[in-house]
């Protein structure tokens, strides 16, 4: 038990540390190539908090059991947006640029959209994978393409001001990577202490599944978004979120089913989590529109071109995530 209690406190405090280092990285890196921070956020930071799911996706295909990538994705894809945004939301107001409205959560819906049609027949096939990969490269060929495109563009603008503070590109480097490491560390120790703590105390293995490991398979993004968050790096938290839902979708899924074609998709995955996935990604579209929003907040989107949610958002979106695991508790009983 005081092993366990230990392996809580520390891998809190770990995972804390470690989210402050990782954002440090990535907001360097961007820094350095003059690139925004929204696309090292959706490039590094959401593909790279990402890569457990990416594991288990190989892991689960080469064990014939690709039924879990889908399971893994989809339910990563929920907690991104209803318990990681809600979470942050209540901290601080999730701040969503115009592009960012115009052009990538539109494109998320698109991908949301494409996997439906593509599990329509109950299957995703070599071909389905095929497809989800090259639409991948295709989305990541396009965002790298775009972002260059403004940069270039605005270089001119640029030209008069003053020169930026240089930032060491291996000092970043190694802070993302670092970091990264550390938050998945840290959250596997925490979930570990967690679920022992648990045990010791009676707790069901339901409940811990449905609570504890449940949330900590999301620690790193949602650790990693508070801190983007709270030193006022909103463009990294919400490009976490987008581009880890983007990489679970696409890539978790199309890995598995390029090495182990997922014949007869589970009825649970077509009639509760791809549903439910998809209105989340819906819903995160819509309820960044000022609609019902305070006068400070509107005044501040018109003037910064900027869309978002608050506490009453994030509420929302955390009230949906637990509806989401009660509803897995009933149909699991």
């Amino acid at each position: 038990m005081i092993l366990s209690i230990a392996a809580i406190v520390g891998g809190l405090i770990l995972l804390v540390w470690s989210a402050d280092r990782f954002v440090d990285g990535a907001v360097g890196v961007a820094q350095f190539f003059g690139m925004s921070t929204f696309l090292i956020g959706m490039l590094v930071v959401g593909f790279g908090t990402s890569a457990p799911e990416m594991v288990v996706s190989v892991l689960s295909a080469l064990n014939d059991t690709p039924q879990l990538a889908l399971g893994n994705a989809y339910g990563s894809n929920i907690a991104n947006i209803a318990l990681i945004l809600g979470v942050t939301a209540l901290i601080i107001p999730v701040v969503v640029k115009k592009e960012a409205m115009k052009r990538d959560i539109p494109i998320l819906i698109a991908m949301t959209a494409l996997t439906v049609l593509l599990l329509l027949d109950g299957n995703v096939s070599f071909v389905d994978g095929a497809i989800l990969l090259l639409v991948f490269v295709g989305i990541t060929a396009f965002n790298i393409f775009t972002e260059l495109h403004a940069k270039h563009k605005q270089k001119n603008e640029e030209s008069d001001e003053a020169p930026a503070e240089k930032v060491s590109i291996v000092k970043s480097s190694l802070l993302l990577l670092v970091g990264l490491g550390l938050l998945i560390a840290s959250s596997r120790m925490l979930v570990w202490g967690a679920i022992n703590v648990a045990q010791a105390l009676g707790v069901s293995d339901l409940l811990i599944g449905l609570t504890i490991v449940a949330v900590g398979t999301s620690l790193p993004e949602l650790a990693s978004s508070i801190a983007a968050a709270r030193r006022g790096e909103n463009d990294l938290a919400v490009g976490n979120i987008i581009g880890s839902n983007s990489f679970n979708t696409l890539v978790v899924v199309g890995i598995a089913a390029v090495i182990t074609p997922i014949r007869a998709v589970e009825p649970e995955v077509l009639s509760r989590d791809l549903p439910i996935m998809s209105a989340l990604t819906l819903l995160l579209f819509f309820i960044c529109f000022p609609f019902f929003k305070s006068k400070k907040f509107k005044a501040r989107r018109n003037k910064h071109e900027q869309f978002g949610f608050g506490r009453i958002g994030g509420a929302l979106f955390l009230s949906l995530y637990v509806a989401y695991l009660v509803l897995l508790g009933v149909m699991t009983v």
